[in-house]
């Protein structure tokens, strides 16, 4: 493994000052200037969540289809933020701006934490940019991400007020700041206490000179600042929370998870760029190769990227019914190994062209994501327009056809359909649902077995699960009288309906959306043998 060295601050250069740090976090929110609603996987069914929250009590989202429990729980970030955004500046636009700040916070985050360890920014720091658009960011885990951006800028602090020797200030601080990253989301916490715990490690041995049981021992005294919330999660576990930890040692779902750290829209330069991004960090690991060419890694953090490497292999995928968990920390692993990295050359020629290609590299993510978000919010945009012809406070069946997950790049269409209760305040299938997990639920009994995620989404026979309607079936099936309108997203014509007495369109969305409003002997109550009797004669 890396051998202690004697740290010495990387030669100054221009991407070692403030500005660069500033200019990267400004070039960073680029992509997500032009669209009015940010086009990841996730993040409109959150926007439908945060819809309901701020309802008026009188709305019929709170009523007659929703409930919305507050509850104290380790994931409540956006959740509590778009309170006060949203009196500033409405739902969609508040939800837009506290998007635009993670890219910028990552970025701030990560080449701060580097330039507390390193001294100045290594020429390599650069490397790490395009982590800003890690795949848990493009799947909208917007809690998450959030709460990991604040978690870096706090790893820097908690560095800096070490390097100032303000440990005793720096135990006052981060007693509440550690309680308020865990109110974000609870894994984002689990993360800080991992990166402080390493560096509290690092920091016994080589500037205290202990031992190192004694290093142990000493930097698990002080990480108890960090400590607090795990009160929280004992509490908020022992509560009514449904939901298995599951599925340990997925050999094949943490390789492909890592190789897709970066995954956004061009599958060879995404696998391309992390797997040499991997090998960089692996290099710098060893004592094999990377020291003869002009590369070291700081013990700061090659010691917790180890540390995080162990987490991410003993982190099972599923935990408390939370799919991904080991995926949204697998880009993360990569990004703190490779601000480790620091160049031993100084030859002023190398430096600029090492800082040069790392801007380069992130100029073609910011350019590849703002044309591929641009696209994606512009057809979004154009599948929207139904609602237009919707009426308020209605019931939509929403179904989204979407292909293989396998497939590189999502469509970002699998909540879509939840803007339905962002700019209709309409019950709308698709929420998620777990006591305990999530602050809502679905109170709405007529559309029970079609209400919850994902009873709307549609993927081909060959790669759905086997459990998972096909649209045809949804459409045969679906309870007519718990609807008002059904709306087809990105669906081929060939599979809207035809001659269906108890459907009528009303929006032609050309050939990839349609919406119909449900009519006839479909608005009679079908718990009924008079009712049942009218459908089936139609």
């Amino acid at each position: 493994m890396f051998r202690s060295t004697p740290p010495v601050t990387p030669p100054s250069g221009w991407w070692t000052s403030s500005w660069y740090i500033v200019l990267v976090a400004l070039l960073s929110v680029v992509p997500l200037l032009h669209p009015p609603v940010p086009p990841l996987v996730d993040l409109m069914g959150h926007m439908g969540r945060y819809r309901v929250e701020l309802a008026d009590p009188s709305s019929p989202l709170l009523t007659e289809y929703y409930r919305f429990r507050w509850a104290l729980m380790g994931n409540l970030g956006v959740d509590l933020l778009i309170i006060p955004m949203s009196k500033l500046f409405g739902l969609e636009l508040g939800v837009k701006l506290i998007v635009m700040s993670v890219p910028a916070l990552t970025v701030t985050g990560l080449l701060l934490v580097a330039r507390e360890v390193h001294g100045r920014l290594p020429a390599t720091a650069g490397l790490v940019l395009p982590f800003a658009y890690c795949w848990p960011f493009q799947w909208g885990f917007i809690n998450y991400v959030f709460a990991m951006a604040l978690a870096l800028n706090a790893f820097a602090l908690w560095l800096y007020l070490a390097r100032m020797s303000r440990i005793r200030l720096r135990a006052i601080i981060f007693l509440p700041l550690g309680c308020l990253i865990w109110l974000a989301h609870g894994f984002a916490w689990g993360v800080l206490g991992l990166l402080a715990f390493a560096a509290e490690i690092v920091r016994m041995r080589d500037v205290e000179g202990r031992s190192f049981f004694e290093s142990l021992w000493r930097g698990s005294l002080h990480c108890l600042p960090l400590a607090p919330p795990m009160l929280l999660m004992i509490a908020w576990r022992s509560g009514d929370v449904q939901g298995q930890t599951t599925d340990w040692f997925n050999w094949k779902a943490k390789y492909v998870y890592l190789i897709s750290s970066l995954r956004n829209h061009w599958m060879t330069f995404d696998i391309t760029l992390v797997g040499g991004l991997i090998l960089l960090v692996l290099f710098g690991l060893t004592t094999i190769g990377w020291r003869q060419i002009g590369f070291d890694m700081r013990r700061t953090l090659g010691v917790a990227t180890l540390v995080l490497v162990i987490a991410y292999v003993l982190m099972p995928r599923i935990v408390i019914g939370s799919a991904y968990a080991d995926m949204r920390l697998a880009p993360y692993v990569i990004a703190v190994g490779v601000i480790g990295l620091v160049p031993r050359f100084t030859n002023r020629t190398a430096l600029n062209a090492v800082a040069i290609l790392a801007l380069l590299i992130f100029g073609v993510r910011v350019w590849q994501s703002t044309d591929r978000f641009a696209a994606f919010s512009d057809f979004q945009e154009s599948q929207l327009k139904a609602l237009n012809h919707v009426e308020r406070h209605s019931r939509v069946f929403a179904l989204v056809e979407l292909p293989c997950l396998s497939r590189w790049e999502s469509p970002r269409l699998e909540h879509l359909g939840a803007m339905a209760i962002v700019r209709r305040e309409a019950f709308v299938n698709g929420q998620w649902t777990m006591p305990g997990a999530q602050l809502l639920s679905i109170a709405y009994a007529p559309a029970k077995g079609y209400a919850e995620d994902p009873t709307q989404v549609m993927r081909p026979r060959h790669c759905r699960a086997r459990w998972a309607r096909s649209i045809e079936s949804s459409l045969a099936l679906f309870p007519r009288q718990a609807f008002d309108y059904l709306w087809l997203i990105n669906a081929s014509r060939d599979h809207w309906p035809v001659n269906d007495p108890t459907l009528k369109l009303v929006w032609d969305g050309g050939e990839r959306g349609a919406l119909y409003r449900i009519v006839g002997a479909a608005t009679i109550a079908m718990d009924t043998p008079k009712g049942m009797l009218k459908l089936a004669t139609q």
